[in-house]
């Protein structure tokens, strides 16, 4: 659960927001009604208090090991545990004890949350990845657990990192991340202890010290407030049981009741002492002064995603105007309920401290099926922004035009720029949304959607294979709704993407089961498309692992599936396909019936970049067969062919064979006079033959993922 901490501006700091990193400049937003605004006076300051818990973990780190005392290296970093019960303060220690010793790490400070705000360990893979991310560095799509730790750790050997890790949930969360580096240091924010690793340097939180802890209120307060009444002051303190949680909000209480005084406050809780903890004592204070409507407003916020609000989350989860919606997060500020982000957008969190007790009110004050349509709403404005996001990369669209222009103002990105901007930094609340929407399971259609949309945007913004690992976990999580609702059209779909991405990163034996299992969806859905393509991708996989036989069989079940529906150009494609197995096999007559099947269906349907290709293709095939004088005449005609298709680097690798079929016959002057003409064609880009040929022949191959996804 996270907690809060406390800055020397008053404000509360949330374990999960401190390890976020500030987001890239934006230049708009949807929401700008009030992005000139300043943020609210309390959102910047310094450390406050916990001098002595400093001092010690700041000597723990030089203090001797057991590994070290023993006359042994220490093989892994070493481990500064920070535990302590939501409120106390945790994290901000450990970002206190970060910025204090960070200097001493050259290559950096990384940051990792372990436990989602309703208390679900994060998964270790996307731990993982995301700190592999953070370092700059890339790991394949859908690799595990063990994979995306064993690569952390390889990264991290030849590095001097200091490895901040929030809100761990157990100890085996934390020794799967662990550097094997002892010029690492690792800080863990723990509950407890983390009862497994070794030689772990624990520090336990108990409240802040009194002075600290006064300093605190007079921040919010005022000075007067506190001298006048000192002993009113030290009893409150001791109420709150010097918990910088408790104590923020007490202050947010009194600083907006300038006439009450601090022995106000302290006798109420003291009459509420047997209600419930401190914390919630005053929560219920605050709330219990909060309008009906922003009451409302407060209550919906535990629905967010990942703990994470911007304006428009609220406004839909409110059904209130997105100018309304910021107002009151504004005000949630003020009074310590929510903290405001360092960002470019506006942007809030929930701390994790509070979310069970807007969970409890949200249970008890809110019928169960408005806070379905509240969900519901939320993921509509989320669906709608994300295509307004896809939508205005597609300027030069007329349907993309008309789609922007019957979105209200307020959901209309003004540039791509901001469209892309939006999208880096919400992508995390986006991502825990799909999720969310996935694990309800009430909400089924709009999750769908709502993954669609952020397949397009994402592909549409950043790129199909810089976003793989998204894509792959959003993959998985269609698959589990199309397996949930019995969807097999969207099971076919979601196993032919996972395996396409599982193919391009190595893992050809369970792309090859995927797409095994895609086909039987796709025959169960009565869907060609699905069926056809998921049959040349088992081909593409048995060619991959280098069984011809088994590839040539699946592309001809494809090949008759696409001659039965009279798809030509997939006709002509596979039969290509087919030829290239043969070839590899070194069934060269196979392989050329199979080139002139797939030239005669090129030439039917005028596809002269294809036709070419597969001319260029057959003379090769002829080349290894031993029948230079049928090549030599078939390479010309693909020049031919490759000038009216205007490919010059296909005319370029053309005219190189041409010349080493020459070279062959015997005619060097001829073959000299083609190479000419290819560096004509290329000038200083011309790559060496044998390179040239070799990219020719795999820019040609068609790889197991159809164009059509």
């Amino acid at each position: 659960m996270t907690d809060q901490a406390v800055d020397a501006g008053g404000t509360t700091a949330s374990e999960e927001g401190q390890g976020r990193r500030p987001a890239a400049e934006s230049s708009a937003t949807p929401d700008v009604a009030h992005a000139g605004e300043p943020q609210p006076a309390a959102t910047k300051g310094q450390f406050l208090g916990r001098t002595r818990e400093l001092k010690e973990l700041r000597a723990d780190i030089e203090r001797a090991g057991l590994d070290t005392i023993a006359g042994r290296k220490a093989p892994r970093a070493r481990v500064l545990l920070i535990a302590g019960r939501p409120g106390s303060g945790r994290t901000a220690l450990a970002e206190e004890l970060v910025r204090q010793v960070g200097d001493r790490y050259p290559d950096g400070v990384l940051r990792a949350r372990l436990t989602e705000p309703d208390g679900t360990p994060v998964p270790t893979e996307r731990t993982a990845r995301d700190l592999l991310t953070a370092l700059g560095l890339t790991a394949p799509a859908g690799a595990d657990q063990d994979d995306l730790s064993e690569r952390l750790r390889e990264a991290l050997a030849t590095r001097r990192t200091l490895l901040l890790l929030d809100d761990a949930a157990d100890a085996e969360q934390v020794d799967a991340l662990l550097p094997e580096n002892p010029d690492c240091l690792v800080v863990a924010v723990s509950g407890g202890p983390l009862t497994g690793i070794p030689d772990v340097r624990p520090c336990t939180l108990g409240g802040m010290d009194t002075k600290s802890a006064l300093e605190l209120l007079d921040r919010y307060t005022g000075s007067v407030r506190i001298t006048v009444d000192p002993r009113a002051a030290e009893g409150l303190v001791e109420i709150c049981g010097a918990q910088p949680a408790a104590l923020v909000l007490a202050g947010a209480w009194l600083a907006h009741r300038p006439t009450s005084a601090v022995a106000d406050l302290a006798k109420q809780l003291r009459t509420d002492g047997d209600e419930g903890p401190v914390l919630e004592r005053v929560f219920r204070l605050t709330y219990a002064a909060l309008p009906s409507a922003a009451a409302r407003i407060l209550r919906l916020l535990s629905l967010a995603p990942a703990g994470l609000v911007d304006p428009q989350t609220a406004s839909a989860l409110a059904g209130c105007s997105v100018g309304a919606a910021r107002t009151a997060l504004d005000d949630f500020t003020a009074l310590g309920l929510v903290r405001a982000m360092e960002s470019p957008l506006p942007q809030y969190e929930v701390p994790g401290v509070l979310l069970p007790l807007l969970r409890s009110l949200t249970g008890t004050e809110d019928r169960a099926a408005e806070i379905q349509l509240a969900r519901a709403r939320m993921l509509e404005r989320t669906v709608r922004l994300l295509v307004s996001c896809r939508a205005i990369t597609e300027t030069d669209s007329s349907p993309a035009r008309e789609k922007l222009a019957g979105m209200p103002r307020a959901l209309r990105f003004p540039n791509p720029r901001a469209a892309a901007d939006w999208l880096r930094i919400r992508q995390p609340a986006l991502l825990a949304a799909a999720r969310v929407a996935v694990a309800d399971g009430e909400l089924d259609t709009l999750a769908r959607r709502l993954m669609a949309a952020l397949v397009k945007a994402l592909v549409a913004h950043v790129g199909t294979q810089a976003a793989a690992p998204e894509l792959y976990g959003i993959h998985r999580l269609v698959l589990d709704v199309a397996e949930r609702r019995n969807l097999p059209r969207e099971k076919a779909a979601a196993l032919l993407n996972l395996a396409d991405l599982d193919a391009r990163t190595g893992r050809t034996t369970d792309a090859l089961a995927r797409y095994r299992a895609a086909l039987d969806a796709g025959r169960q859905a009565n869907d060609p498309y699905a069926s056809g393509r998921a049959m040349e991708s088992v081909g593409g996989a048995h060619q991959e692992l280098g069984d011809y036989d088994r590839a040539a069989d699946w592309y001809g079940r494809a090949l008759a599936q696409r001659l039965a529906r009279d798809e030509r150009a997939d006709a002509a494609r596979l039969h290509g396909r087919i030829a290239t197995v043969h070839t590899y096999a070194g069934r060269y007559g196979e392989a050329l019936l199979n080139w002139r099947s797939a030239v005669t269906g090129h030439r039917r349907t005028g596809d002269v970049a294809g036709l070419a290709r597969a001319l260029s293709e057959m003379a090769r095939v002829q080349e290894y067969a031993g029948r230079p004088e049928e090549s030599l005449v078939t390479c010309q005609e693909a020049v031919e062919w490759a000038r009216r298709a205007d490919d010059v680097r296909l005319q370029a690798a053309l005219q190189l064979r041409l010349a080493d079929t020459l070279d062959r016959l015997g005619d060097p002057t001829a073959a000299g006079l083609h190479r000419s003409t290819a560096e004509r064609m290329l000038g200083d880009e011309l790559p060496e033959s044998a390179s040239t040929r070799e990219h020719d022949r795999n820019a040609c191959e068609i790889r197991s993922a159809s164009d059509k996804d």
